[in-house]
């Protein structure tokens, strides 16, 4: 099942599995640490949003060929839980051919084939791809930026400097057309799906870089919508130029939030905070991440409480 929850397959890693959590569950991946103190600190992030979510009952499967990485972080997180009352349903490693009681270290292991697993059979029919590894799906983010995209973002940022520096009003008045246009532009691939024309694409990657347009494109996500945002951006973000890709990025990743995807948000956030380590909109929707914090909490701002439409319309 956790190949098909994550969308990759697993390796290195600790995966966490929630069940019964009034606010609904919430599952976690992260790498499987050796050190003793990330081992600890891997700990306190569990716990963390296992208490705060009132979960009350978790799985435990790392998926790792040392055995003694996988018992020592387990035994760890195990003592945590249990003082917490929390019910440990089961913990488990696997190593890609056998899965083990991780706790146990001479059990021998049983052998399994995803491949022919009938959940494997039931996504296949579905239309689900799990990826070989997290590596494969960061890479999916990453591609030669587009030619002609790269100079229509560069035009489009030099037209705006420009009529910014000359706007007698500060620019407020050309920012409220520009965000118009970006709220029409997103609302129109919602409706067609099409990818965006390189003048498009230019455009909308130029205009959120301004924080307030920015804005505006994060206020038109909604969880029913997540979906096509997700495809929206993951798409500029695979043709955009390094120099304006953290915006971009930030908003894929909040849309795989929004979607559910963590594993893609992270992955997006890797690459906005690649491009800007302080690239704030990324640390907020890390914070999201790391604390588990549930998509049901997002109600999109109001178009009357955006700045850039606070005067005029």
């Amino acid at each position: 099942m956790v190949p098909y929850l994550l969308g990759f397959h697993p390796e290195d890693s600790l995966v966490v599995l929630t069940f019964g959590a009034p606010a609904g569950c919430f599952h976690a991946r992260v790498d499987l640490p050796v050190d003793l103190a990330d081992q600890r600190q891997v700990a306190d992030d569990v716990m963390r949003a296992v208490v705060h979510h009132q979960v009350p009952r978790v799985a435990l499967l790392a998926y790792s060929d040392d055995a003694s990485a996988s018992q020592a972080q387990c035994e760890l997180l195990l003592e945590r839980l249990l003082a917490a009352g929390v019910d440990v349903v089961d913990v488990l490693r696997a190593d890609g051919e056998r899965w083990f009681a991780c706790l146990d270290p001479g059990d021998p292991g049983t052998a399994y084939d995803l491949a022919s697993h009938p959940f494997t059979a039931e996504r296949v029919y579905q239309g689900d791809v799990v990826l070989d590894s997290r590596q494969q799906l960061a890479d999916s983010l990453v591609a030669a930026a587009d030619e002609e995209t790269t100079v229509s973002v560069v035009a489009n940022v030099d037209r705006l400097h420009a009529a910014l520096g000359a706007a007698p009003d500060h620019g407020s008045a050309l920012l409220r057309t520009e965000a118009r246009w970006v709220q029409r532009r997103i609302r129109l691939h919602l409706r067609d799906r099409r990818p965006l024309s390189a003048a498009d694409a230019g455009r909308l990657l130029a205009l959120v870089g301004l924080t307030t347009v920015r804005d505006v494109a994060w206020s038109e996500m909604t969880r029913a919508t997540a979906e096509a945002h997700v495809h929206l951006w993951r798409d500029l973000v695979r043709r955009c130029p390094e120099e304006v890709l953290p915006p971009a990025a930030s908003l894929l990743a909040f849309a795989a939030w929004l979607r559910g995807d963590g594993a893609l948000a992270w992955c997006a956030l890797d690459r906005a905070l690649e491009a800007d380590p302080d690239y704030s909109m990324a640390h907020r929707v890390a914070e999201c991440l790391t604390g588990a914090v549930p998509p049901t909490v997002w109600t999109p701002v109001p178009e009357g409480e955006l700045p850039v439409f606070a005067e005029g319309a």
